[in-house]
């Protein structure tokens, strides 16, 4: 496919010194460039893995799960409700 491109001078430049470094044409340079930049960009970036250390909450001295009403009533004064 055949277009015309204006690129602005920065973009033009990091191009000109690409084709140096690497030997390849202009064209062949810029689609290669192209290519990666587009191809990047579509893939996500790994994230970093979310890990949750479990730890025991327990309950303060003196408070039971046996009866809930009175552990609410301890937890929560008597206007829990």
């Amino acid at each position: 496919m055949r277009t015309t491109l204006t690129i602005d001078d920065d973009v033009a430049k990091l191009v000109e010194n690409e084709v140096r470094r690497s030997g390849d044409s202009f064209k062949g340079t810029v689609n290669r460039l192209l290519r990666l930049g587009l191809t990047t960009a579509r893939q996500p970036k790994p994230r970093k893995r979310f890990v949750v250390t479990p730890r025991k909450m327990g309950l303060p001295p003196g408070l039971s799960y046996d009866s809930i009403p009175t552990l609410l009533e301890k937890l929560d004064g008597p206007y829990h409700r």
